[in-house]
């Protein structure tokens, strides 16, 4: 069925290296473009988005047909399909549906030594594709194993450059795709702008918003059990905790991680100290970045004190800086623009940050097509997180 449409070729989905939280397999379709599996009310918020929220969230790019494909190794892949998008479907176009990708993600990294080393080799060239500059990559197998999510491997995450979590959510995936669907099964994937695209080395906070994160059609199994995440973490004291994290440390030419495990631990007191741990680039405080970033999380407060019956349940807010220091940036233009007698304006401080808001597959507001629960006012879990963030940047800001 694939490529029945002349000049409409699949792509051959990648895991998205700058995964840095969530359970859910984010996808790379193109180099502006990734995508995740479809959730009905996830959609329902993205088509009917206020205004006011677009510049908070990644652009909504419409839905694309995806199915399973095995290859002769046993080599499970997904095959984004746009010819056989649904009607109505907001399609991207020519040039970034004619990409067609080499690589082949294993689904089992058991299979053989071979295998897990091929699997690392691509995860490696993907990830220098996507952060242009040189870098000093440094991978290990154990990344291809399960033996990620145990404590005694957690602190070889922050030796590596690589973030490993997008692509054990990957094989998680397709492991579960395998097993429930056969080959020729279609699934409905969201297309959403990579919000990370334009960074040289994207420094990624992934922050998980409000004091209450189960939706109302939880099961109260699923209920009690996200009460006591919430509890036993900073989202019940603070309103946030932390999902994720990668930062470029400039001193050794590689990102630090953390994964949601080590977020879960932490104290009021060391949710403090990974936030300023996140801003700061292995030599010095990145301070250039944090006075925007203040900005944007202001605005978006402002925002969300005007969003009546809006809840976040169970999203995330993204914070982004580029680890290549303005400076940097700068002297890298003038390098390249050496001997022309044009020169490109330097980017403000604001464009070098982003505050956006995702995952909205629990998120409920007045008039959605999966609305459970009518709710009056703002979401006040969520703007209680936002206020102690921004309370605790600004304390950073000022040294305290």
């Amino acid at each position: 069925m694939v490529g029945q449409s002349e000049g409409r070729r699949a792509v051959l989905l990648e895991p998205f290296v700058h995964q840095v939280g969530g359970h859910m397999s984010m996808m790379k379709y193109d180099e502006h473009t990734v995508c995740k599996p479809l959730v009905s009310q996830e959609l329902s918020f993205y088509e009917s988005l206020p205004l006011a929220m677009r510049q908070f969230t990644p652009q909504y790019k419409g839905v694309v047909s995806v199915h399973l494909k095995k290859d002769s190794f046993g080599n499970l892949t997904l095959l984004a399909s746009p010819s056989l998008q649904p009607e109505g479907c907001g399609r991207l176009d020519n040039t970034s549906s004619d990409i067609w990708h080499k690589y082949k993600w294993a689904a089992s990294a058991s299979s053989s030594t071979e295998l897990v080393k091929r699997c690392h080799t691509q995860l490696t060239k993907t990830f220098k594709d996507s952060c242009p500059g040189k870098m000093r990559l440094r991978t290990d197998l154990q990344y291809c194993t399960d033996s990620l999510l145990e404590d005694a491997n957690r602190n070889q995450t922050e030796k590596n450059s690589s973030n490993p979590w997008g692509l054990h959510c990957h094989r998680q995936h397709l492991n579960r795709m395998s097993s429930k669907y056969n080959e020729n099964k279609l699934h409905q994937f969201l297309l959403l702008e990579n919000v990370v695209s334009k960074y040289n080395y994207p420094c990624i906070l992934d922050l998980k918003m409000g004091t209450r994160q189960h939706g109302d059609d939880a099961s109260e199994e699923k209920k009690a059990r996200h009460i006591k995440k919430c509890e036993q973490s900073t989202s019940a004291s603070l309103g946030v905790r932390i999902c994720g994290m990668q930062v470029y440390q400039a001193d050794a030419g590689h990102f630090l991680c953390k994964d949601k495990y080590y977020g879960r631990k932490l104290s009021p007191e060391g949710f403090r100290q990974t936030l300023q741990q996140f801003l700061c680039n292995g030599n010095h405080l990145r301070t250039d970045v944090l006075e925007p970033i203040i900005l944007k999380l202001k605005a978006l407060l402002s925002v969300i004190k005007k969003q009546s019956s809006y809840r976040f349940y169970s999203s995330s807010l993204l914070i982004i800086y580029d680890g290549l220091e303005h400076k940097e940036s700068t002297a890298a233009l003038d390098n390249h623009l050496q001997g022309h007698f044009h020169k490109t304006n330097c980017t403000t401080s604001h464009s070098r940050v982003d505050v956006r808001m995702i995952d909205f597959a629990h998120t409920t507001f007045k008039g959605s097509k999966c609305n459970h629960t009518t709710y009056d006012g703002p979401d006040h879990g969520y703007i209680f997180g936002l206020e102690n963030l921004i309370k605790i940047l600004q304390n950073i800001s000022e040294g305290k």
